[in-house]
């Protein structure tokens, strides 16, 4: 018998029907981007988030090789669990359906299952871009050409800020992705508020959102929306702090040796060793503030 994935939660199934709002959240944030056990208490909250704001979330991930849109609250607590669980993105997903593994959806995977469930909004952390030294490695996340044709709203904080983010927007602007920046024309670092880059569109409420992907739906774009919502500047981590850890990580990096895809695991590590885990206070905060921005999205877009 053909295999139906992915497996769809009746309680996101019956909101997709009746037009109830609804928001996807990736996995990755759970099985490899927090420690344990913070990483299933902020699952949970950014559940009970959305909730409180009448909105159904949609956490997605593999599970003994079902991609299920909807995990439940016993399926999040495995994955926080499972130290043997594997990041999967897009192309991992046949692997993993095949083989029975589980595992957290990267953006890019998550993205794509979402899009397959009917699910218009997407809140993350920060995204995937363009890594440093590019041109002769072409080290590039999925991320980008996965949102170039999927057309939903992705809520994130600009891109990480370990990435070339001059390069990330050039990448953004030639996949025909649009990114708008939530109260502010100046793409947000994750950590910071501001990257040091401009952006050339803005939008200051969740019903000017909701009116691009109208427009967008209606010249029948397959792009999605990028929304840049930057954390509230007193809530960032010190932006000379953050300059001066971020040279450091690198030059360490570059005096081991340590390149490709090592390279991103071991930079937040050094930050968030380096800021006495003050980095990673910001990154749940970043997190949950765009939770919030999703939610008011998906809401808005609900009618």
């Amino acid at each position: 018998m053909p295999l139906s994935l992915p497996v769809i939660s009746t309680e996101v199934r019956q909101a997709l029907d009746a037009g109830r709002p609804v928001v996807a959240l990736e996995s990755t944030i759970i099985t490899h981007g927090l420690p344990r056990p913070r990483n299933l208490a902020v699952a949970r909250d950014a559940e009970r988030q959305l909730r409180d704001a009448g909105v159904v979330p949609a956490t997605i991930g593999v599970v003994a090789g079902t991609p299920t849109v909807g995990l439940t609250g016993e399926q999040i607590e495995e994955l926080a669990a499972d130290e043997a669980a594997v990041k999967i993105s897009t192309r991992d997903l046949p692997v993993a359906v095949a083989r029975g593994a589980s595992g957290g959806t990267t953006v890019a995977a998550t993205a794509f299952l979402a899009r397959k469930a009917g699910i218009r909004v997407f809140a993350t952390g920060g995204l995937g871009g363009v890594h440093h030294g590019a041109a002769t490695t072409f080290d590039e996340s999925a991320d980008l050409v996965t949102l170039a044709s999927t057309p939903l709203v992705l809520v994130s904080a600009g891109a990480k800020s370990i990435l070339d983010l001059a390069a990330t927007l050039e990448r953004l602007e030639t996949l025909n992705i649009p990114v708008v920046g939530y109260r502010t024309r100046r793409f947000p670092g994750f950590y910071v508020a501001d990257s040091g880059h401009d952006l050339e569109h803005s939008v200051d409420t969740p019903q000017e959102v909701a009116a691009l992907v109208e427009a967008r739906d209606a010249l029948e774009l397959r792009s999605a929306l990028l929304v840049a919502n930057p954390i509230p500047p007193e809530r960032q981590l010190d932006p000379e702090l953050h300059r001066r850890v971020l040279a450091e990580a690198w030059e360490e990096a570059e005096r081991q040796g340590i390149s490709g895809h090592d390279s991103t695991p071991f930079l937040l590590d050094h930050i968030r060793r380096a800021t006495g885990d003050r980095s990673l206070e910001v990154n749940i905060d970043v997190y949950q503030n765009n939770v919030a921005l999703g939610a008011s999205i998906a809401r808005a877009m609900a009618g």
